[in-house]
C-alpha cells in the first residue's frame, strides 16, 4: 500500500515539474483597430518573422527569441513599435494604428516590460524636437543631461521589468550624449553642404501624381514661394511634423506661398514591398490625417531626379524656393521650428 502511496506522490511529482519547465518560445497575441490590411512582422537581431493578421486586426502567433530576452520591432503596414520579448511570455497587445503609440497597451506576463517600453516611446517623442538641434553645442550637452535624467527617472519608477532589459536600457542612455553629438554635427556638416545650392536655380519635379486628381510640376507654382515637405508614410519624424506643417497651411493660406508636400513611398512596409499598395497608403493617410496643401507622389521615390539632385538621402527634408524658382534653403528649418513662422514673416510680409 505505502509503495502505491509513493508512487503516486512520485507521478504528481514528476508531472509538476513537467509542467513547471520554462517555455523555449513566446506567445503574442492581440487586435488591432483599423489594420492595415496587410500581415504584420517582428524583427530583431539575427530574427525576424512575419505575422499573420487577419481581416478583424487580431493576431495570435509563437516567437523563439534570445534566452535571455530579446528587443524586436512589432510593424502593421507602415507603423511599428519596440517590444521586449522573454521565452515563456504570454503578452497580449491592443493598438489602434490612427493614433499608435498614443494607443497600445500590453496586458498579460510580459506586460511590464512592454508597457514601460510604450510609456518611453510617447517620452521620447516630447522631448526629442527639431528645436532642439537648434540649440548651440554647450546648450544642447545641458539638454541632453536633462533629458537622460528623465529617461533614467521612468526606468528606475517603472517596477517588475526583466533585469536584462534593464541592463540595456542602463547601456542605451550611457550612450545617448554621443549619439545625440553625432547626429548635431552631421546636421551641422549638412547645413554647410547646402550653402552653395542658395540663390541657384531649383532642380524641377515634372508631372508628379496630385491626390486631388492630374499632375503637377515645378513650374506650375512659379510666381510664389513654394515650401516642400520630402515625406513617407513609413516615416515617423515625418509624421511628427504633419500637425505643425497643417498650422502654418492655415497661417499663411492667403500669402503668397504653397505648401507641397512630396512622398517618396516605394513599398516600404508593405506586402511584397508593392508601390501600388505603398500609393493605396499614401491616399489613405493623406485623408485620414486631413493633409492640406499640395500632395504629391514621386515618380521613382528616392530615385526620382528631383529628390537626388537636392541630394537627399534621409527625410523629412524641407525645401523652399522663391517665386522665381531660385533655391532660397535646400536644407530648410522643419514646420516644428519657430524659425520656419519667423522665416515666412520676413519674405511674405
Amino acid at each position: 500500500m505505502s509503495n502505491k502511496i509513493f508512487l503516486f506522490v512520485f507521478t504528481i511529482v514528476l508531472m509538476s515539474c513537467k509542467n513547471d519547465t520554462p517555455k523555449n518560445y513566446a506567445t503574442i497575441s492581440g487586435k488591432i483597430t483599423n489594420h492595415f490590411g496587410n500581415n504584420g512582422s517582428v524583427s530583431g537581431e539575427n530574427y525576424k518573422k512575419e505575422i499573420t493578421i487577419s481581416k478583424d486586426g487580431t493576431f495570435s502567433d509563437t516567437l523563439h527569441v534570445k534566452t535571455e530576452g530579446q528587443l524586436i520591432t512589432f510593424s502593421d503596414g507602415n507603423e511599428f513599435t519596440s517590444m521586449y520579448i522573454k521565452n515563456g511570455d504570454n503578452l497580449q497587445v491592443t493598438l489602434d494604428t490612427k493614433e499608435f503609440d498614443e494607443t497600445i497597451k500590453y496586458s498579460g506576463k510580459g506586460e511590464a516590460n512592454n508597457n514601460y517600453l510604450a510609456r518611453k516611446s510617447l517620452l521620447f517623442e516630447t522631448l526629442f524636437t527639431a528645436t532642439l538641434f537648434e540649440l548651440e553645442e554647450k546648450e544642447l550637452k545641458e539638454k541632453i543631461k536633462e533629458i537622460t535624467s528623465k529617461f533614467e527617472n521612468l526606468l528606475e519608477e517603472s517596477k517588475g521589468l526583466d533585469a536584462h532589459l534593464i541592463k540595456l536600457e542602463k547601456e542605451e542612455f550611457a550612450n545617448t550624449e554621443k549619439q545625440i553629438l553625432e547626429q548635431y554635427n552631421q546636421m551641422k556638416q549638412r547645413k554647410n553642404q547646402f550653402a552653395d545650392f542658395i540663390g541657384k536655380p531649383s532642380p524641377d519635379f515634372v508631372n508628379y501624381e496630385n491626390y486631388n486628381g492630374g499632375t503637377t510640376s515645378l513650374k506650375d507654382l512659379r510666381g510664389k514661394y513654394v515650401y516642400i515637405d520630402i515625406w513617407a508614410t513609413w516615416c515617423g519624424p515625418c509624421k511628427k511634423e504633419i500637425p505643425f506643417l497643417q498650422t502654418l497651411e492655415k497661417q499663411y493660406h492667403e500669402k503668397n506661398i504653397a505648401f507641397v508636400s512630396i512622398s517618396v513611398d516605394s513599398g516600404r512596409g508593405y506586402k511584397g514591398n508593392s508601390k501600388e499598395l505603398s500609393k493605396e497608403g499614401w491616399r489613405k493617410m493623406i485623408k485620414e490625417k486631413e493633409m492640406g496643401g499640395i500632395q504629391l507622389f514621386a515618380d521613382k521615390d528616392f530615385k526620382s531626379d528631383f529628390v537626388t539632385a537636392y541630394k537627399i538621402k534621409g527625410i523629412p527634408r524641407f525645401i523652399l524656393i522663391d517665386p522665381s524658382g531660385n533655391i532660397v534653403d535646400a536644407n530648410a528649418s522643419r514646420p516644428s521650428s519657430p524659425k520656419t513662422a519667423q522665416l515666412f514673416d520676413k519674405l511674405l510680409n
